[in-house]
């Protein structure tokens, strides 16, 4: 089984000084190549796109060097990037859109709503056959996306203050018209009527910017997860990659074998099971999409773990996915990461946190394992990547 997959990251730009964000974003794509680095609404953002990959290993390989790439660019000018939902020390606003003329006409439209617009995302794609699968299928893989949210929470901090959620990237993107979770329509044709009539209303300018949790690509044959913070470390990336791609496959089977089991279509639980999430981070409870009770979030995260076993395995995914879902539970989201270091230190020190992270790199506390421990599993695994603690390892080509 060879379901392919690639990742869209974004990445703050900052003043290694100050921890600011700066709009310099022209100036560090001038020393990257156009196919693999964009811009995007603000200045003070940069958008990577991976290749296309099969394995977890080569998609590590490449969010590795990407990572490298961006950092080496970014340095040469005296800056730092940074990948988290937001930059702790965020201003108001930015006031340096993008010149072009659909980021300007966003911002006349949108206002503060564009203006504070400081925040980034993961995004993964897995391939579908076609628009009607990934229609149907982002039905019935919505009520698990919660879960990968808390996986990635990054942003505890917004503005230089704790606002005492994990992911406040979420309550930020959320204010967009066509954010959160999405409906479910038994048909490519039917969706597309529903974003056509957003447009026409004049709600939106175009399909680009429908912001659901999850979507049909507008210009690939892709489902698309767009409900992930940007993560510090790579390695989180890969999982939530990982397990995306075998909730797609496993729906996919779903909708094979009984297409009435796929999906009850009743999601009016889901705002509030996304708003959970996003409080809680993977320190707190969940809304477990089984039972609707609330559970907490390991536990919530193993047993998506367990039910997506069979697609996993059918990836050679099992152990890599396994090892990586064990430790994250284990070391905790980036924002509590984020947490601890702020109040051990200072909000400067959590940036330094999250520049060091972004670049491959563990600050291994006291407690933590020592350094240079491999968090694969024994004897590796031929389908996957092997992570340490430390600096990226070399990977092949």
């Amino acid at each position: 089984m060879s379901i392919r997959i690639g990742v869209e990251e974004e990445f703050h730009l900052l003043e290694v000084e100050s921890g600011l964000l700066v709009p310099r974003a022209d100036a560090v794509l001038r020393r990257l190549p156009q196919q693999n680095f964009t811009t995007e609404l603000h200045q003070s953002t940069v958008e990577s796109n991976s290749g296309v990959h099969t394995s977890l290993h080569a998609l590590y390989a490449d969010l590795a060097r990407t990572r490298r790439r961006l950092d080496a660019a970014a340095s040469s000018l005296g800056l730092a990037v940074v990948a988290a939902g937001t930059a702790p020390l965020a201003p108001a606003a930015s006031g340096y859109p993008t010149a072009d003329a659909r980021y300007r006409h966003m911002v006349e439209e949108y206002r503060q709503v564009a203006d504070e617009q400081l925040i980034c995302g993961a995004q993964i794609h897995v391939d579908v056959p076609d628009r009607d699968t990934a229609v149907r299928v982002m039905c019935a893989v919505s009520p698990w996306l919660p879960a990968l949210l808390a996986l990635s929470a990054s942003s505890p901090f917004w503005q230089g203050s704790d606002t005492g959620y994990a992911s406040w990237r979420t309550m930020l993107w959320q204010r967009w018209p066509t954010a959160g979770p999405v409906g479910c329509f038994p048909s490519a044709a039917e969706y597309d009527a529903a974003v056509n009539d957003l447009v026409q209303a004049g709600i939106i300018s175009d399909a680009g910017m429908i912001y659901y949790d999850i979507r049909p690509s507008a210009h690939l044959r892709t489902l698309e997860l767009r409900i992930c913070d940007a993560c510090p470390r790579a390695e989180t990336v890969v999982l939530i990659a990982g397990l995306f791609r075998a909730l797609v496959t496993d729906a996919r089977e779903h909708l094979r074998s009984d297409r009435a089991s796929a999906c009850t279509g009743r999601h009016e639980w889901l705002r509030g099971a996304t708003w959970r999430a996003a409080r809680s981070g993977l320190e707190g409870t969940l809304v477990d999409p089984e039972t609707h009770q609330e559970a907490s979030a390991p536990h919530v995260v193993m047993r998506l773990l367990a039910r997506l076993r069979p697609a996993l395995e059918a990836h050679g995914d099992w152990q890599t996915v396994q090892t990586l879902t064990e430790a994250a539970l284990a070391d905790g989201s980036a924002a509590q990461r984020m947490r601890r270091t702020a109040q051990e230190e200072d909000l400067l020190a959590c940036v330094d946190l999250l520049i060091a992270e972004t670049r491959g790199e563990r600050r291994i506390r006291k407690s933590a394992a020592p350094a240079g421990t491999n968090i694969s599993p024994p004897g590796g695994n031929a389908g996957g990547p092997s992570f340490g603690t430390g600096t990226p390892e070399a990977i092949p080509r």
